[in-house]
Formats: structure tokens, C-alpha cells, sequence
């Protein structure tokens, strides 16, 4: 790879540090909240700016990325999740590599390839061989000319700082041990030059992003890259179509005697004898991880590796998976009953809404799955991917927290119920639902202490930097700021 530094190359750095130092200050400062998406914004800015001129490809694939991206950033100032403010600090940032290398990629490239995975390892490999090539290349500049002489200079000037560090920390702190007066003039000189830590740090985090950001860019505008071919793919695994309807066969025989039997068990709403509500939703539970993990997988595996498989034996395959996905559906639809009626009984949590969420989830991609076992053109990879990205930022922006909260107090309203320790652990919604309920009725047991203790925590948690703005936090703190006991 060779580095060709322009004029606007320089100004481009310039303006990667300026990002930089904005990444430094959202992420490294305070709690994050409006921070996320003033950085992506930023982010943004300067990579439209700098591929302003670019020929863009993939583009209706890649505005459904973009918007899922700020939505999901818009998603700490908004909401506040616990899940998804740890999720989403790995999810937006493999969503925006992907969207920027898919979107500065050659039109040939078919994204929902495997393949494409070692693209984009390719592309960052790259980004940070320019940086290193630019570093070289700065390097270079001081040596030529004139200055090579006061390149050699403070070279050595940096070498002997370096060797001296060492042996001035452990003289410094003799000399402070021996000189409570050589110690109280050391203090007053750095707090005069104000240098820290902290300050190093921050420089050094700043340094690195503003490479980190300049050298991707500067590869990604690289279009010499040697593209994968038809020929370079690998070749397809073919499995016997016997076997593997064999296999399906089986396991279609389970299946059908497992709902035959128990058709009436799984719908009729009741419980079998000997069973708890706990048991019966565990057994439900199960019931759905042996779906998605075994039936799911059998599925796609037989679809892609199959494909050899031709006439009556082709089409049997088909109607053994069919039944098989089927039968997963009845299955999940009976873990979803079952759920209902554990909810029912001992009230709602953000788990058991998350998985409720998953699995209707789940019945969509079946859905497609069982169009696809008899449409061979349609790409599973394709949708189960843009499936993927739909139901995650959605889950993000429904926000789960509102929904279990509001169906907690609705059971309470019906029920006399609550579970006011769960909600108090919840986040800032399950504050502001605890606040509600206390305004209601300011005799449940234990609610007005825990509101007490909340609120003289309240100047503790309440950060006053503007990078963990959070609506919902905010609007929570000033709800506790005006209860009177």
C-alpha cells in the first residue's frame, strides 16, 4: 500500500482529530447518554465530507444501516436499559464498519456472503497499515534536508527523557520521604503546570482514535484492493440426500408423536398434574431453545447442503422440512401459551417480555424459512440478517423497560400485586414507575423508605457532565426531586 499525502489529506487529519477529541470526550468523561449520538453525528459529518465525491454502492441496504445506527445511538439519550447500554457499545460500532465498507465497496461484492466477512477484516487490516505507513512517512519529512540534523537531536532528546523516567520516579519519591518541604514544592509545581494522569491518558486516547478514523477512511478510498472472485469461493459442502432425509424423517416422527400426544396439554390452558407454574414455563422455555438450536439449524443445514439432491427424492426432502418447521411452530407456539400463563401468575419482567419479543421473532424467520424450503431463489442469510437488524433496533426503540412496567402497574391496579425491590432495580423507568405507584397509593409496604433512599442517593448519581444526558433519567431525577415525605 503506498501513502500519497495531499494537501487535503492534511486538512483531513486536522479534521480527525477534531473527532477524535470528540470520541475522547463522549466516551471518557461521564456516563454516556446524548454523547453517543453527538459522536456519531460527528463521526458521520466527516466521512460524507471526505467521500463526498464518492460513487456510494449498496445503497438501499445501506440507509436501512444508517438509520438503524442512529437509532440506536439516539437510543442512550432517549431510553435507559441496562441490556442494551452494554450491547449496543459492540453492536454500533460492528454496524458502522460493515456500513461503511459495504457502502465503499465495489458493486460485484455480494455482501451476505461469508466472504464478505474477510473483506472487512481486510479493509480495517488496511486502515491500520496506513496509519502505520503515515507515521513513517511524517517521520521521513523531519529527516529530509536541513532537519536531519534536529531530527537526530531530539530523537535523542526523547531516548534520554524515556531512560530517565525510571530512575526519577524512584528518586523523586525517596527525596519526598526525606523532605516534607521538597514534597509540598513538587505538589505546587504540578498543581502549577496542572499535569496529570489523567491528562496523558486523554491525549493518548485522542491520538489513537484520530489514527484510528484517518486510516480507515484513507483505505477505504483505495480502490486498487484485490476483490474476491467466483473462483476464489469456497467450494460447497454436498451432503447425501438420503441421509439426510433419514434424518428429517425421524425426526418428523418425534415430532408428530410428541403433538399428537400432548395437543391438549400444550393448549388447554391448564396445568398438568404435578407441575408448578415455575416448572411448566421452564419446561416451555426449554422447549424453545431445543427449536431454535436443533430444528432451525437441522433446517438450514439441510437447505444449503442438499442442494445436489434432484426429482422425487429433492421433493421429499422438501415436504420432510416442511413438516419438521411446522412442528417447530406448533412448539413455540405452545412455549408462548406457556409464558402467558407464568406471566400471568407471577407478573411481568424485562426477560420474559424479551423473550415473548424473540418469540414472535422466531415465527417470522420460520415463516420465511418454510417459503424458502420450496422457493430455492430466495437467500436465507439475506433476510435472516435484515430480520435481525429490524428486530433488534426495534426492540431497542419500543422500549421493553416502558412496556414491563406499565404491565406491572396495570396487575397491580387488577391484582393488588407488586414487586417494588424488581422495579427499584429496574432503571429510571422503573424509578418513575415507582414514583407513580407511590402517588396513587402511599400506603404499600416499603415503597415510601425506598423513595427515600433513592432520593438521597439522587445528587450521587446525578451527573452534571453533558455527555449522560438521558431523557428518561433525567425526567426520573426530577420526578424524585419533588416528592415530599
Amino acid at each position: 500500500m503506498d501513502v500519497k499525502i495531499e494537501k487535503i489529506d492534511w486538512l483531513f487529519l486536522l479534521l480527525c482529530l477534531f473527532v477524535g477529541i470528540v470520541a475522547e470526550e463522549a466516551f471518557f468523561r461521564n456516563q454516556i447518554g446524548i454523547s453517543y449520538f453527538v459522536f456519531i453525528v460527528a463521526f458521520y459529518a466527516l466521512f460524507f465530507w471526505r467521500f463526498r465525491s464518492y460513487p456510494f454502492t449498496h445503497q438501499r441496504f445501506g440507509y436501512l444501516l444508517l438509520i438503524s445506527i442512529w437509532l440506536l445511538s439516539a437510543g442512550y439519550f432517549i431510553n435507559d436499559t441496562a441490556l442494551f447500554y452494554a450491547l449496543n457499545t459492540l453492536v454500533i460500532p460492528i454496524l458502522v464498519i460493515f456500513h461503511l465498507v459495504l457502502i465503499t465497496s465495489p458493486k460485484k461484492i455480494n455482501w451476505n456472503h461469508l466472504l464478505f466477512i474477510y473483506y472487512i477484516v481486510r479493509r480495517l487490516i488496511d486502515g491500520l497499515r496506513y496509519s502505520a505507513l503515515f507515521t513513517k512517512y511524517i517521520a521521513k519529512l523531519f529527516k529530509q534536508g536541513d532537519n536531519q540534523k534536529q531530527f537526530e537531536v531530539w530523537k535523542k532528546i526523547l531516548i534520554g527523557f524515556v531512560i530517565s523516567v525510571p530512575f526519577l520516579f524512584i528518586i523523586l519519591n525517596l527525596l519526598i520521604s526525606a523532605d516534607a518541604q521538597f514534597g509540598k514544592l513538587l505538589s505546587g509545581i504540578t498543581t502549577l503546570l496542572n499535569f496529570n494522569d489523567d491528562f496523558v491518558f486523554r491525549i493518548v486516547i485522542i491520538v489513537i482514535y484520530t489514527f484510528l478514523f484517518f486510516g480507515f477512511f484513507q483505505s477505504l478510498l483505495q480502490k486498487n484492493m484485490e476483490v474476491f472472485s467466483k473462483e476464489s469461493t469456497l467450494k460447497p459442502i454436498s451432503v447425501d440426500g438420503v441421509i439426510a432425509l433419514t434424518v428429517l424423517l425421524l425426526l418428523d416422527l418425534v415430532y408428530i408423536l410428541f403433538v399428537a400426544v400432548q395437543f391438549k396439554y400444550f393448549f388447554s390452558g391448564t396445568l398438568g398434574d404435578g407441575y408448578t407454574y415455575a416448572e411448566y414455563a421452564r419446561r416451555g422455555f426449554f422447549e424453545l431453545l431445543f427449536v431454535t438450536i436443533i430444528n432451525l439449524s437441522v433446517t438450514i443445514a439441510v437447505i444449503y447442503f442438499t442442494k445436489s439432491s434432484l426429482g422425487h427424492l429433492k421433493k421429499a426432502i422438501r415436504i420432510a422440512l416442511t413438516v419438521l418447521v411446522l412442528s417447530s411452530g406448533v412448539i413455540l407456539v405452545s412455549a408462548f401459551m406457556r409464558m402467558m400463563m407464568y406471566e400471568d401468575a407471577y407478573g411481568f419482567t424485562f426477560t420474559r417480555v424479551l423473550v415473548h419479543s424473540f418469540m414472535i421473532f422466531l415465527m417470522v424467520i420460520f415463516a420465511y424459512t418454510l417459503v424458502k424450503i420450496w422457493l430455492e431463489k430466495l437467500s436465507l442469510f439475506h433476510f435472516y440478517f435484515i430480520a435481525s437488524l429490524i428486530y433488534y433496533t426495534g426492540i431497542n426503540v419500543v422500549n421493553l423497560d416502558m412496556i414491563v412496567v406499565e404491565q406491572n402497574i396495570a396487575r397491580y391496579e387488577a391484582t393488588g400485586k407488586i414487586d417494588i425491590t424488581y422495579l427499584n432495580r429496574f432503571s429510571s423507568t422503573g424509578l418513575l414507575a415507582l414514583i407513580e405507584l407511590y402517588e396513587k397509593n402511599r400506603n404499600v409496604q416499603g415503597l415510601e423508605e425506598l423513595l427515600k433512599q433513592r432520593k438521597e442517593e439522587r445528587e450521587f448519581l446525578k451527573s452534571s457532565g453533558w455527555q449522560s444526558l438521558n431523557l428518561t433519567r433525567s425526567h426520573a431525577y426530577e420526578k424524585l426531586g419533588e416528592l415530599d415525605f
